[in-house]
């Protein structure tokens, strides 16, 4: 049976990460969880944000949920983001995020677009150094072409398996020809090897600033857009606007042999604690977590449909009274 490494996190994820468990568990019966913690808290009361046993019980269930992190506006010594952390350690080097339609709180319908993000290099690896007495601060990009190719190889298996057959390149290579050249051509290269095995792929390229104006002017032209760390990260979360903000927004992060699920959004402290927290986005990250750790479709799709049915219900206020509803309507589904 599957199993799933928790990690609430910081803030509402102590909220919306229960939340999507319930609905994972009545989506996929059987279902064994093991707990686990991470994030700023847990550096504030034990000095790492990732203890080893965290990453341990992720390799060893293969799957993880993880909710939100808190993370200082400051550097502080010894702490690093723990996404970014569970990121590298893990080699979590796809970045998923969906995003689609949805009843009632989409401004337009007919968008169901994904974000393939390369996640653990560009800017995020955190190669930052003063220079000039502190006057100067330069942070290092790294694009290699070993990550640029292993995500063309994931992106392009994701489209062949789901149908889709567009593929966006999204770059800089104009202002960045090393950097972002290496990953564009890579990524043609991985075009023209699947084509020749017989995948029917159309390809366009655009430059980060077209595509962040087209995806807000007409969202519905894109399939699948893949891009680096940084571009990704913005990018994907202007198009979470389309299916609602990024409340409602899911992803999930791709290794070999494992995947770790995360809403988008963040701890949003002002309002933990409450009982408000909207668990959309976590319940529609476990669903990622069914599709793409377990080859569950027909589970993912449940939990997908249920989400679907309550917004098209209306609503209701309070983080108990919305998991209810989409169990409820997970259950009707059933029937």
């Amino acid at each position: 049976m599957p199993r799933v490494c928790v990690i609430p996190g910081d803030g509402i994820g102590q909220e919306v990460i229960p939340a999507a468990v319930r609905v994972l568990q009545a989506a996929v019966p059987g279902l064994e969880t093991i707990q686990a913690e991470a994030g700023w808290g847990c550096f504030l009361e034990r000095g790492t944000a990732v203890p080893p046993e965290t990453l341990a019980a992720i390799r060893e269930c293969g799957a993880a949920l993880f909710g939100a992190v808190s993370s200082p506006a400051k550097k502080v010594a010894g702490y690093r983001s723990a996404i970014l952390t569970l990121r590298q350690e893990l080699d979590l080097y796809a970045n998923l995020r969906p995003v689609r339609s949805l009843p009632r709180v989409s401004p337009r319908g007919g968008i169901d677009l994904l974000v393939v993000r390369e996640n653990t290099e560009g800017l995020y690896v955190g190669r930052e150094r003063l220079e000039d007495g502190g006057e100067t601060a330069i942070a290092e990009r790294v694009i290699t072409r070993r990550a640029s190719r292993r995500l063309a190889e994931r992106a392009l298996a994701l489209m062949h398996g789901a149908g889709r057959r567009r593929l966006t390149i999204v770059h800089k290579a104009n202002v960045l020809p090393l950097t972002d050249g290496l990953f564009r051509d890579t990524v043609r290269e991985a075009v023209v090897r699947a084509t020749r095995a017989g995948q029917a792929v159309e390809v366009e390229e655009l430059l980060v600033d077209v595509a962040a104006l087209k995806l807000a002017s007409e969202p519905e032209r894109f399939d699948v857009i893949i891009t680096t760390n940084l571009f990704g990260d913005i990018l994907s979360d202007e198009a979470s606007s389309w299916c609602g903000g990024l409340g409602l927004a899911p992803s999930i992060n791709l290794g070999e042999g494992v995947a770790l699920a995360e809403p988008v959004h963040g701890s949003a402290p002002d309002i933990a604690g409450q009982g408000i927290a909207n668990p959309i986005a976590a319940i529609l990250s476990a669903a990622l977590l069914a599709r793409h750790a377990w080859s569950m479709e027909d589970s993912a799709r449940r939990i997908e449909q249920a989400v679907e049915r309550a917004l098209e219900d209306g609503l209701p206020h309070g983080t108990e009274a919305i998991t209810r509803s989409v169990t409820g309507n997970l259950c009707v589904g059933e029937n």
